[in-house]
């Protein structure tokens, strides 16, 4: 039931038509008597700057959670960016501090660490590769800087993104061994695809599978489908795995913590979830 007192939680983004996040955080607040709401508001990027900072001065805003396709141009309407979404260069999520100040971080690539780190495997001292660097591929590759990754290795055929991006993690993570410009997963104990290859049938892989290790773990972040062909060939070599969905419910707590709600696990959130047809 949303009343006078309700908090709300805006999903900015545009369309609106795909958006996951209300199926799951609502029946997660009524399970949980939490008089607080998160409502989709599909906004296009012309208007998006002027309307973020209108939306904050509702009395009953709460916060924001950012997606696409303004993940990147929030980072300039805020007054405090912090770290892993300095790194990312995106922000999806906004929260109002004491003073009515905008503060965002970065949750993709925590939900995406918290998955592996779940799974049972090491992250610390990992050799990690991540291909893709735009805004999701950025948030990974900061959070495995910030969980204490061995090296990283970056790879995007946008030279200047992964340029990019490699000069902000040196800048924020100095004694990080990293490595910009290989796309070999040969000896990685963690690989991520965070490009859109394999959301359309037909897609290359992004990675040449053949190279992979064994005994490596690869991610995923395309939620069309659950296994993708890049999951399968990696399965087909041995590999442990991890959906991109599980990315979504894994962040998902670090969001509830980021907006001062009680926190939950991934386990409780899928089984609240009400995603119907």
């Amino acid at each position: 039931m949303i009343r006078g007192t309700t908090k709300l939680i805006a999903h900015l983004g545009y369309p609106t038509e795909s958006f996951k996040a209300p199926m799951i955080y609502n029946p997660y607040f009524a399970s949980r008597a939490i008089d607080a709401v998160v409502v989709p508001m599909g906004c296009k990027a012309p208007e998006y700057p002027a309307f973020l900072k209108l939306l904050f001065k509702l009395t009953n805003i709460h916060g924001a959670l950012i997606t696409m396709p303004h993940k990147v141009s929030t980072i300039a309407l805020l007054d405090e960016v912090l770290t892993t979404a300095q790194v990312a260069g995106a922000c999806n999520a906004v929260r109002l501090g004491a003073d009515g100040q905008l503060i965002g971080d970065m949750f993709d690539g925590e939900g995406f660490v918290r998955g592996v780190l779940r799974k049972g495997r090491v992250v610390k001292d990992a050799r990690a590769l991540v291909v893709g660097c735009g805004g999701v591929g950025s948030a990974i590759a900061a959070s495995l800087a910030k969980a204490g990754v061995g090296q990283l290795t970056v790879f995007d055929p946008d030279a200047r993104a992964m340029d990019a991006l490699a000069s902000r993690l040196r800048t924020h993570y100095p004694r990080l061994s990293l490595v910009a410009g290989s796309a070999d997963p040969s000896g990685q104990d963690i690989v991520a695809n965070a490009t859109p290859l394999g959301m359309k049938p037909g897609d290359p892989l992004p990675v040449d599978v053949s190279r992979l290790d064994p005994g490596a773990f690869v991610g995923e972040v395309v939620m069309a489908q659950e296994i993708t062909p890049f999951l399968e060939a990696a399965r087909a070599r041995g590999c442990a795995y991890q959906i991109g969905m599980d990315m979504l419910f894994e962040q998902i707590p670090a969001y509830l913590d980021f907006f001062g709600f009680p926190t939950t696990t991934p386990d409780e959130l899928r089984r609240l979830a009400q995603f119907g047809h």
